[in-house]
């Protein structure tokens, strides 16, 4: 069971590398700029599977749908600080995104290790 979650984070994880480069290709190389259609088929349809998929994965391990709620937006807030850090060079040392960060944190920690 815990195999199947740590899965189930990884492609969490995946995921929202996926969703956060829909948006934000264009910043990242100019080739995706006029391609907005295109850049949701290709990572959209992926990501909205990965996510369905994960998000049963989840549930099934906490029983809960609002646990998976806040889990998935916890992951996606720590995915979305790391991408937007490493590949558009905006700080995720700011006072404001590091509490965001850690709040992330203690919701995730709080949806798995409180009954």
């Amino acid at each position: 069971m815990k195999l199947k979650v740590v899965s189930a984070f990884i492609l969490l994880c995946v995921t929202y590398i996926g969703a956060w480069f829909q948006p934000n290709a264009q910043y990242v190389w100019d080739w995706w700029k006029e391609k907005p259609f295109l850049a949701t088929v290709v990572f959209g349809v992926p990501c909205g599977t990965l996510y369905v998929y994960t998000w049963s994965i989840i549930t099934e391990s906490t029983g809960s749908v609002w646990s998976t709620r806040f889990i998935a937006f916890s992951v996606s807030v720590i995915v979305f600080s790391l991408m937007t850090h490493f590949l558009l060079n905006e700080s995720m040392l700011t006072l404001k995104t590091t509490l965001c960060n850690l709040l992330s944190v203690a919701i995730i920690l709080i949806q798995i290790f409180m009954k």
